[in-house]
């Protein structure tokens, strides 16, 4: 590493006055794009009385804004490489807020969903060109510290999206949940200039438009499967047909990816198992706590009777967890290192989760409130999942790699509205048809998707002690690795 200096891409040394500008666009662009997801949350009803819609279209205004996002991640971080951060994020920031700008005006489903999508694919460039930043403009402790901060504005994101949705269709109209984006979006791109480089990587090599057009087509199958794609819940035949072209096409996109020149993760990544396993962690973490936060506002507006905003006004109590528990990690990475303190993090997260299941048949708050703080203290020691999954790859592959880590959390996000959907509505209608009250049947159906959550959350941490190491990195490296380009 250059004395005083901080080296950038392909070599290219960036000075030390850009890691605040930095710090501040990793918060920004992670709070935005993760709100714009989940501040639909405890608005859907409004929209839907607007629109006429029911509840499976309105799982795909949410899946409508994820799918484009995580499909189009990998492609995206590789052309983070090669057209250089500053125009990725220009160019992202723009599109961004000028489609949330779209979805705001909208007033029918088709271009509402259709805003969405453009939405998500310009999250897509944005996402990795922020994620570089850390591999690019940070040293080893900068890292953490910019992941922390990249976690804890997602997560934040994540716990006050619903009550923002919920307090913005109540007391204005469910457009502002659009309108709001674009003054993060101002801000990111004015500070984008004096921290993200015009370097472009100069290696050969397209990118791999076949896998991403394979994996995507794999995920809106899969997800057709599990949600449907109109008012009726699909039959056995009708999520079979989805899935199994769904697993053909994931198939496709195996051999596609084997053979190719340019495959959408270099074999170099493929080949590294603390980056595997930080994708893998980030998807099952995701998995399990997006699906839940999904349906908690719908679960307190149907089944306990609270307002838009009340219903999504407990989730803030998570954002308060995490802020309080962020100054707690590094100093706990420092002494128990990655591997440890992910493994205790989604313990915690899981804990959170049966806490709730356990007195999710009182029809109150406050029992809930203990099994809350423990998610947003254990989703705040997740955070070395970004930063020692980020320090295994080559500076080259920065944006790439980005795209792959961020690429598993929003895909987690879809599939996790899926998966406890469909566990929620399976129990939910076997309580039914027992003669059980609606609201003690919605109640019983989101206490097995919390119970299904945890598991996943305990599967995400034996993954974590396979897959990290279980001391700190070593900056040594880190700077030898940074001299060597």
């Amino acid at each position: 590493m250059v004395s005083g200096r901080l080296t950038g891409p392909i070599g290219i040394a960036q000075p030390r006055g850009a890691a605040l500008p930095t710090l501040l666009i990793i918060a920004l662009v992670a709070f935005v794009t993760t709100l714009d997801n989940n501040i639909v949350a405890a608005a859907v009803p409004s929209i839907g009385r607007e629109l006429g819609l029911g509840l499976t279209e309105l799982q795909w205004i949410s899946l409508g804004y994820i799918l484009p996002f995580a499909g189009l991640l990998l492609v995206a971080g590789n052309l983070v490489d090669r057209w250089g951060q500053r125009r990725a994020l220009l160019l992202g920031l723009l599109v961004f807020g000028t489609a949330a700008l779209a979805g705001g005006v909208a007033r029918d489903a088709v271009t509402l969903i259709a805003a969405r999508a453009v939405q998500g694919a310009a999250a897509a460039v944005l996402v990795p060109a922020t994620l570089s930043l850390l591999r690019t403009n940070l040293d080893v402790r900068g890292r953490t510290i910019g992941a922390g901060i990249w976690t804890a504005a997602l997560a934040v994101a994540i716990a006050i999206g619903p009550a923002a949705g919920g307090m913005l269709s109540e007391h204005l109209h469910w457009s502002w949940i659009f309108f709001s984006n674009v003054p993060f979006a101002v801000a990111a791109a004015a500070l984008a200039p004096a921290a993200a480089a015009t370097t472009r990587r100069t290696t050969p090599g397209g990118a791999d438009v076949r896998g991403m057009l394979l994996v995507t087509a794999a995920m809106l199958l899969f997800l057709m499967a599990l949600v449907g794609t109109g008012e009726q819940t699909p039959n056995p035949l009708g999520r079979a047909v989805p899935a199994g072209l769904g697993v053909l096409a994931l198939v496709a996109f195996v051999v596609v990816e084997r053979r190719s020149a340019h495959p959408m993760l270099p074999r170099s990544l493929v080949a590294e198992r603390a980056f595997l396993g930080g994708v893998s962690v980030q998807l099952l973490w995701g998995l399990g706590v997006s699906g839940v936060f999904f349906f908690t506002p719908l679960l307190h507006q149907e089944s306990l009777g609270l307002t838009p905003t009340g219903a999504g006004l407990p989730l803030v109590l998570v954002a308060v967890a995490i802020v309080a528990a962020t100054p707690l990690v590094a100093p706990a990475v420092d002494r128990w290192g990655p591997r440890y303190t992910v493994m205790v993090g989604l313990v915690l997260v899981s804990a959170g989760l049966v806490a709730i299941a356990v007195v999710n048949h009182v029809p109150s708050v406050p029992p809930r409130i203990p099994g809350l703080l423990l998610i947003g203290a254990g989703s705040a020691f997740t955070t070395p999942l970004t930063s020692f999954s980020l320090e295994v790859v080559a500076t080259r592959d920065a944006g790439i790699a980005s795209g792959a880590l961020t690429a598993s959390r929003e895909l987690s996000s879809a599939l996790g509205v899926a998966l406890i959907g469909l566990v929620l509505t399976v129990r939910q209608s076997a309580e039914l048809a027992a003669g059980a009250p609606e609201p003690d049947a919605l109640a019983s159906g989101f206490t097995a998707g919390l119970i299904t959550a945890a598991v996943v959350e305990l599967l995400a941490a034996a993954v974590t002690f396979a897959c990290f190491r279980s001391r700190p990195f070593d900056e040594h490296r880190d700077t030898a690795d940074s001299g060597g380009e």
